[in-house]
């Protein structure tokens, strides 16, 4: 019998991290350094340990568009984006204010659009990896979660249309992470934050499971990844 090598895991080379200044985006910066890649920070704050960054508001399209393009000329283009930034607005559909539900789905689904057109053709040159980060609320609804749910739908539908787009030319892999022990839930009024017992995810498992997915060889590609820690509530 022919002996068979296996597929070359991919290198990451440098990966474009939205959100990279804290939480899930933070761990993932990290994830990419120990993998040997060259992880590039965009966030509306300096990641707190420095490095290649950009400071952009990602409720900005064309603000966050312009960065993509000047950290490709000034550190390099992508060979993979992960768009983990991310925010919340809760509370019931009609007591918060158009603009503060409005900027919910600029940053988590425009956002996220506007980086992965900017940084495609890049990608497409590479045979690069689009990580897009949803939620397990883009797989179930739930009340005073209206801004936040319909911003998670949005990025696993265009996540799907992406990878049919963009198949063979561009890997394309939608995480879906349950809770995590980050600073997203700080600021929340008391019946909108986790208990004291609930069971949340260390990010960096989460990211772990991003870097698979980064490094899967090309023509491989895992399309789906739904990460969360073992008491996760929101799924199934």
């Amino acid at each position: 019998m022919t002996e068979q090598t296996l597929p070359t895991p991919r290198e990451l080379g440098t990966v474009y991290v939205t959100g990279g200044a804290s939480g899930l985006g933070a761990a993932l910066v990290e994830a990419v350094t120990a993998a040997g890649g060259k992880p590039v920070v965009l966030d509306r704050v300096p990641p707190p340990a420095g490095g290649l960054h950009a400071v952009v508001d990602l409720a900005d399209s064309a603000a966050a568009a312009a960065a993509v393009e000047r950290l490709a000329v000034e550190v390099g283009p992508p060979d993979a984006v992960v768009t983990a930034a991310g925010t919340d607005a809760c509370g019931p559909l009609g007591e918060i204010d158009t603009e503060t539900w409005e900027r919910v789905v600029r940053v988590n689904l425009f956002g996220t659009v506007a980086v992965v057109r900017a940084a495609l053709p890049y990608l497409a040159e590479r045979r690069g990896t689009v990580v897009t980060v949803a939620s397990t609320l883009a797989l179930r609804g739930v009340g005073d979660a209206t801004a936040y749910c319909a911003s998670k739908f949005g990025v696993r539908g265009f996540t799907h249309a992406l990878a049919a787009e963009t198949a063979g030319r561009v890997g394309v892999t939608c995480l879906i992470p349950g809770g995590m022990r980050t600073a997203f839930f700080d600021g929340r009024t008391e019946q909108y934050r986790p208990g004291p017992d609930a069971d949340l995810n260390d990010p960096r498992s989460t990211a772990a499971a991003a870097i698979t997915a980064l490094r899967q060889p090309v023509g491989c590609e895992i399309r789906e990844m739904l990460v969360t820690a073992s008491g996760e509530t929101s799924w199934p």
